[in-house]
């Protein structure tokens, strides 16, 4: 397992939530979409009980712009 195991939803969300991110609309299925809004960037997370995959998390924190030693410090 590495660095990005092991995280659920609600840390995740936690984090972002630092960064600047808020909730914005509910995606497909059980996805919701959140916003920056200094930036207007998007970023589609998983509301799922389960602790989120790797791969899934880096994708996230590519697409938010946030650098995995930034997300871990937060």
């Amino acid at each position: 397992m590495g660095r990005l195991a092991g995280f659920k939803y609600r840390e995740v969300a936690r984090r972002l939530r630092s960064f600047g991110y808020s909730f914005d609309r509910m995606g497909p299925g059980s996805h919701e979409i959140w916003r920056q809004a200094a930036t207007g960037r998007k970023v589609t997370l998983p509301h799922h009980a389960k602790e989120m995959a790797e791969g899934t998390l880096r994708a996230i924190l590519r697409e938010a712009g946030i650098g995995i030693e930034d997300f871990l410090k937060a």
